[in-house]
């Protein structure tokens, strides 16, 4: 072993104070927003923990002149997962520039106690994965992995072993996170056998596969349209078929399929609308908060919030942001319910089949067809919390921002 080996992992064994959501949050407003308060995570050892937790990873191009302080102050706001970018964000002649300023990036932010997300680097290719594995000095202890742009049955295999050449180079498990978002991906005619070679691929680097993510910004760019701020990406037809197809072929809860996780939305700013604004006034009223939500109406943040639920209505979780005020707005529709964490313990709690009434007098829980809701219920609980009862996401989401 090289001496510069041996301090790579000797800095990755150091001491780190451990990663929490919502750890902006203290004392008396954490104590009456949460049943259950979120646990620490950041080890890198639980796998299928660590991938619901991504939450909103935040992208930021590497290029960024005090990307260090930038990485720090948005950890302090509450993030807890950051990109840095090397390829969309960063000009062709600034991509050597890019990848020195990345590993010192990660060298400078490993030596701190506590403020760092779990960080990625977003590669252009998969050459260069090994290249920042064999530059990092004690940046390795700040690195959980890269992620794969543009990643295909042609180009996923140079990825993949890549990444596991990477692994052994620091002496430690270095997630990776594919990008779906090429055109034969895309393409009708194509998907499918697309999708299984991926799938195919993926499985035999199941360990290592942190979560699968969708660009559906390239996406949109094989049919020459933008998904306008007035519209979330399941009206977008062409875009919604195909996260459907790749839910169903790698998002399954049957132990074959992974966490994958939303596409950007990249409205921040206020515009001219021209339909209705997507939110309720009423639970902004019960909660004293309507001046709130025209904040949120004005900053183009209620058709994020609708397309967060429908993410997770078709069996996705977390998102890919550009903005750091949509960071919030994704952890506070994460924390699970009080009603949600009842049921999936009742669900949990049976040791049979069979049907029951929710403990909220409002549902029926299936304990078989349920069962994989609640295990991922819980998994959600453990790393976002849970609200108290009564407790709704506009008190969270109005914490989150304020703190």
């Amino acid at each position: 072993m090289t001496a510069s080996v041996a301090l790579r992992q000797e800095v990755s064994l150091r001491k780190r104070l451990p990663l929490r959501h919502f750890r902006q949050l203290q004392g008396p407003v954490a104590r009456t927003l949460f049943h259950r308060q979120p646990e620490p995570f950041g080890d890198l050892l639980d796998r299928e923990l660590l991938a619901v937790a991504l939450g909103a990873t935040l992208y930021v191009p590497a290029t960024r002149a005090d990307l260090a302080d930038t990485i720090r102050r948005r950890a302090e706001r509450g993030v807890c997962s950051m990109v840095i970018d090397l390829e969309d964000a960063v000009a062709d002649h600034e991509v050597e520039f890019a990848k020195r300023q990345a590993v010192a990036t990660l060298d400078e932010l490993a030596g701190d106690r506590d403020g760092a997300p779990l960080l990625f680097v977003r590669v252009r290719d998969a050459d260069t994965i090994g290249e920042l594995a064999d530059q990092l000095g004690p940046g390795v202890a700040a690195l959980a992995g890269f992620v794969f742009p543009k990643f295909d049955s042609v180009s996923g295999q140079k990825y993949l072993d890549a990444l596991a050449r990477a692994g052994e180079r620091l002496g430690r498990t270095v997630f990776g996170m594919p990008v779906l978002e090429s055109p034969a991906l895309v393409h009708r005619q194509t998907r499918d056998a697309e999708l299984t070679d991926i799938a195919a691929m993926l499985a035999e680097h199941r360990e290592r596969i942190l979560a699968v993510r969708i660009g559906a910004t390239d996406m949109c760019s094989t049919f020459g349209i933008r998904r306008d701020r007035d519209l979330t990406i399941y009206d977008v037809r062409v875009v919604a078929d195909v996260i459907a197809d790749i839910v169903n072929y790698l998002g399954r809860a049957d132990g074959t399929g992974f966490v994958i996780t939303g596409p950007v939305w990249e409205y921040f700013a206020d515009h001219e609308r021209m339909f209705r604004p997507l939110l309720r006034t009423a639970p902004f009223e019960e909660s004293d908060a309507v001046p709130f939500r025209q904040y949120l109406v004005s900053r183009d943040l209620d058709g994020l919030l609708r397309e967060i639920t429908l993410d997770r209505a078709n069996g996705i979780q977390g998102k890919t942001v550009i903005h750091p005020s949509h960071v919030a707005a994704v952890h506070a529709l994460s924390v699970v319910s009080h009603e949600e964490y009842c049921d999936a313990l009742d669900i949990l709690h049976a040791d049979v089949g069979g049907v029951a009434a929710s403990g909220y007098r409002n549902k029926m829980n299936e304990m078989r067809p349920h069962r994989s809701w609640a295990h991922q219920t819980m998994l959600r609980a453990r790393v976002f919390g849970v609200a108290n009862k009564g407790v709704s996401f506009v008190d969270l989401l109005t914490a989150a921002v304020a703190g």
